[in-house]
């Protein structure tokens, strides 16, 4: 065979092998590069790609969710911080603005906010509770002694205010049926009625154990009559004494006015048990017998509304 016939062989031979390899193969992609793909394997790399790409979207929006949370919680930790930062303030305000008798344009306006919180969202009807509890677990150590010498003192100013008024006693016990459950004081009237109900029942629960009961008062001589209507009208009966103001203890300061009656008591043979009120005037000072209780008082409230 010429030369010529050998050539066209090896064509026709090769033509053949690249036919066969197209037929067993099926269809390929040919890239500028000169990588072959096949179709089933460009497909899945497509979908691979696109795979990846929603990944990455998913990770970058999950990142922008998770900072925002962050910074929410940050300002969150903040606003709280702040608050309580304010509640310590106003708490440690308190203690002096007792203790120097400061008039309520004295009072700072971010105190305001935080004493209405403290009575409409409930921790001032849980503290009070809490006294009362204290008072009553000190009661169940100790019992009187039998010449009856010893007595309580309780400030009656804690009850009977001067802008506050009461009515007939039926209707009171009514206001203890709804005041008294364990629903938080939603008003400052809720939580003053509920202060009354509460120590009423402290006074007639020491009453029935044969304490003798000292009411004192910051009010004078003078409406002890009244004085002494109302607190029969509102449940308060057969205390042992109720101690008022004369004209020249007018002019002394409270503290001064109840460490003087209480100096009195002490060299007269009364054996003051305990004292019991939420103003400090009533408990500084000497001869305050074994234990006083503090009850529960806000910083500031509106004048309109009743004294607690």
């Amino acid at each position: 065979m010429s030369a010529y016939g050998h050539q066209m062989e090896r064509e026709f031979s090769s033509q053949s092998l690249l036919s066969r390899e197209d037929t067993e193969s099926g269809s390929q992609y040919v890239l500028e590069s000169g990588f072959y793909m096949k179709s089933f394997a460009a497909t899945i790399f497509i979908t691979g790609l696109l795979i990846v790409g929603v990944l990455l979207v998913t990770l970058l929006v999950t990142l922008a969710v998770m900072l925002q949370s962050c910074e929410s919680r940050s300002k969150g930790v903040v606003e709280i911080e702040k608050a309580s930062d304010s509640y310590h303030y106003c708490k440690a305000f308190a203690l002096h603005g007792e203790l120097n008798s400061l008039e309520e344009p004295e009072i700072p306006p971010v105190c305001w906010n935080l004493a209405i919180h403290y009575i409409e969202g409930g921790e001032y009807e849980r503290d009070l509770n809490f006294m009362i509890s204290m008072i009553e677990s000190f009661f169940d150590t100790i019992s009187p002694s039998d010449n009856h010498l010893d007595a309580v003192l309780m400030d009656i100013d804690d009850i009977l205010a001067s802008n506050h008024t009461y009515s007939h006693q039926s209707m009171h016990q009514q206001q203890f049926n709804q005041y008294g459950s364990n629903k938080p004081s939603g008003s400052i009237e809720d939580a003053a009625n509920l202060k009354h109900w509460r120590i009423l029942e402290l006074y007639l629960k020491l009453k029935s154990r044969g304490w003798s009961l000292i009411l004192l008062s910051r009010k004078p001589e003078r409406q002890r009559n009244v004085t002494a209507e109302q607190l029969k009208a509102v449940g308060f009966n057969g205390w042992s004494s109720l101690i008022m103001r004369s004209d020249s203890e007018m002019e002394m300061e409270t503290w001064e006015y109840f460490r003087t009656r209480r100096t009195a008591m002490k060299e007269e043979g009364t054996q003051i048990i305990s004292v019991i009120s939420s103003q400090l005037d009533a408990l500084t000072g000497s001869s305050l017998g074994k234990r006083v209780f503090k009850l529960p008082k806000p910083l500031h409230y509106n004048s309109q509304t009743p004294t607690l």
